[in-house]
């Protein structure tokens, strides 16, 4: 899916340059754990998440992350934005919260990107 497609589905808006090649978006995965998120993400998807630090943009590259998509009507702080311009990776900001915001684009035809977890947590 394209990117602007998602922005029109969430009623985004685009945080980075807009001149950053848009890759398509093959999935998403929602979280707000970066732990979570490597352990769990595959390549090429959208990561949706409140959490809004430049951290959210690292991870994003060791991932291979296409995009960012900040809930809740987060705004990362200039210092995320300006990383995210230096290594292309587009940044959007929606007002929707997390369960809705993957909802609409599950029902739109993007498919979840999350991998299946082998921890046990009832230790």
């Amino acid at each position: 899916m394209e990117l602007s497609k998602i922005i029109e589905l969430l009623n985004g808006k685009l945080l980075t340059d807009p001149e950053i090649e848009q890759k398509d978006i093959a999935g998403a995965m929602g979280a707000d754990l970066m732990s979570d998120v490597l352990a769990s993400i595959q390549p090429e998807a959208a990561l949706l998440t409140g959490l809004c630090n430049p951290q959210v943009v690292r991870t994003a590259l060791i991932a291979d992350i296409r995009a960012i998509i900040f809930v809740r009507d987060k705004n990362p702080a200039q210092e995320a934005i300006d990383l995210a311009n230096e290594e292309g990776i587009p940044l959007v900001t929606t007002k929707i919260g997390l369960f809705k915001a993957c909802g609409i684009l599950y029902n739109a035809g993007l498919p979840s990107l999350e991998s299946q977890s082998q921890e046990d947590c009832s230790d």
